[in-house]
């Protein structure tokens, strides 16, 4: 076994930090992919490849990651510690309205993307008010329009209908659920809509909001108003989560028979903000994009503010990296890792994080600050690191010098949230603490 050592060696002698239960758990960020010095269209792999503007992100079942950028939808594949873009289908700096297949197809700003379990891609083309549809046929990418107005007009209204008969003004965001069923942000007519597959066909209606009328009003259907959504995540038990961009919220549908119930989640409506918090205690400014992992933990770019957040399962909102107000775009961890707007978030199986970071040209990773944290209460000695870790054990020893290093038991360990706190009690000597990772 390969040992890797992470963490901070901690002397109980030296430092004293405070429990985590009330904090924020830092994500570490790295650049993957692009540079926020040089802007482009060249496929490559890691710092070599150019970003123009990425904006949608969706992750593949096979661990790749589809990005929309500039005018074309891009392919982000991992071997070993490398990451390789291509470009599929359409041409980053020319926007207009074709269906066709790879670089014959046009897009026209298009914002959101989403994957379905055959591998099948779907658009938000904003600029077209279109639904399109990318389908993989051998090593080409087809491009048809499923909804909106089809070539070459790009037809925009709030009408319910089957495949070209609809109209929608600036979809933004787009999500997929386990039956196909599409859910789209319809920005500017500020409403939620779903396409439905019925055979070959492909039926829109309106799930709630009402079009042409903004608002902040919960409610059930057309009575709940929405301000500018611009992105939309749906869980497995078809929940389904709206950035409510103008509002600074999240806002969060039920489906109770045909009628659509929505909730604030968290933010308070038209006031933007950067705290954290429990509901309407949370401040958002102008969140953009939405991603649920297996934990049912919301990620989302907060881009007014420049920083990634999280939504627990029981509604706590914490900041995970960035610094509210600051635009950069230097890695790290927390507060020390830097963005400029944040759009597009996505998570894969292993909890890893992925952002399109719109302004710094680049597709940022972070993952779970493997930082031990200690508190003492009179003789006992309270260690905590992130439940989010995998593989790792706390181990202790009295002297560096040593260098004998032995594992804690971890059976009284208690998890709060997003930490494990182990209580033991202090030692009259010095000690040392860290995580212990080992991997093959």
């Amino acid at each position: 076994m390969k040992n890797i050592f992470v963490g901070l060696l901690l002397a109980v002698a030296f430092l004293v930090f405070s429990v985590l239960a009330a904090h924020s758990q830092p994500y570490a960020f790295t650049t993957a992919l692009g540079s926020a010095s040089n802007p482009g269209n060249a496929d490559g792999t890691n710092a070599a490849a150019q970003f123009i503007s990425p904006t949608g992100l969706a992750l593949g079942n096979q661990g790749d990651l589809f990005v929309v950028d500039g005018n074309a939808i891009r392919k982000i594949t991992t071997s070993g510690t490398n990451r390789s873009v291509r470009t599929l289908t359409g041409l980053i700096g020319l926007h207009s309205f074709a269906d066709g297949t790879n670089s014959a197809a046009r897009f026209n700003y298009p914002q959101g993307v989403a994957v379905d379990a055959a591998e099948n891609l779907y658009v938000a083309d904003t600029g077209n008010n279109a639904i399109r549809k990318i389908t993989p046929v051998g090593t080409n990418w087809v491009v048809t329009t499923i909804a909106g107005s089809a070539p070459p007009a790009s037809l925009f209204g709030s009408v319910d209908g089957t495949n070209n008969n609809a109209r929608f003004h600036n979809p933004y965001g787009i999500a997929v659920d386990s039956a196909t069923n599409l859910y789209v942000t319809d920005s500017l007519n500020h409403t939620i809509r779903k396409i439905s597959p019925v055979g070959a066909n492909w039926v829109v209606t309106t799930l709630a909001g009402l079009a042409n009328v903004s608002g902040s009003a919960n409610g059930s259907n057309s009575t709940a108003r929405f301000n500018g959504p611009v992105s939309v995540a749906v869980d497995s038990t078809g929940v389904i989560y709206v950035a409510d961009f103008l509002n600074h919220t999240i806002r969060k549908l039920i489906a109770s028979g045909t009628n659509w119930s929505v909730t604030t989640l968290a933010g308070s409506p038209g006031v933007p903000g950067t705290s954290d918090g429990v509901g309407s205690a949370a401040g958002f400014n102008l969140p953009q994009d939405i991603a649920i992992d297996a934990g049912q933990n919301l990620f989302v770019t907060d881009s007014g503010n420049n920083t990634i957040r999280k939504i627990s399962p029981a509604g706590k909102v914490s900041t995970l990296a960035g610094s509210p107000g600051i635009p950069g775009s230097a890695d790290g961890t927390g507060s020390t890792a830097l963005f400029n707007q944040p759009y597009g978030v996505a998570v894969d199986a292993s909890g890893i994080l992925y952002v399109a970071d719109y302004l710094n040209y680049s597709i940022r990773a972070g993952q779970v600050a493997p930082l031990m944290q200690l508190s003492a209460s009179g003789q006992q000695l309270i260690l905590s690191w992130p439940a989010g870790l995998t593989g790792v054990v706390p181990e202790f020893c009295n002297s560096l010098s040593a260098g004998s290093w032995s594992p804690m038991p971890t059976n009284g360990a208690v998890r709060v949230e997003d930490y494990f706190f182990l209580t033991n009690s202090r030692s009259s000597g010095s000690q040392f603490f860290r995580l212990h990772k080992q991997t093959p």
